[in-house]
């Protein structure tokens, strides 16, 4: 049950946070989405870091991952939204940002978890 409460209130505080930045950053009416491209890229080099801390010589416990890892990273990132938002992109017939908000997501999404993973060699 504690394991339960640790990852609710940590999506708590990640969708809250990621909602606040998508607020400020999201830009609907030029159909630019970068605050939802941060949080995701951002998600992705804490989960990165904190993943890397785990491994490494276990310097956090389970429930600080549980907490960190899957409730704050798991709703500071949204999957959901980037597909919506890619479906705005088809819809308006907009194939070259689809393509390049596609692409970019998941290539700087994947380098941010190595890059996350390779700084804590240094802590």
């Amino acid at each position: 049950m504690k394991q339960l409460v640790l990852v609710f209130i940590g999506g708590g505080f990640g969708s809250t946070l990621r909602y606040l930045l998508s607020s400020y950053l999201n830009d609907y009416e030029n159909g630019v989405p970068y605050g939802t491209l941060a949080a995701n890229v951002l998600g992705s080099l804490l989960i990165g870091i904190i993943l890397g801390l785990a491994l490494k010589n276990e310097t956090l416990s389970q429930n600080t991952v549980l907490f960190l890892a899957t409730g704050f990273c798991g709703g500071f990132t949204t999957f959901s939204t980037f597909a919506y938002e890619n479906h705005l992109f088809l819809r308006a017939g907009d194939f070259m940002s689809f393509a390049l908000y596609t692409f970019g997501s998941f290539v700087l999404g994947f380098a941010m978890v190595f890059f996350g993973m390779w700084l804590v060699k240094f802590f």
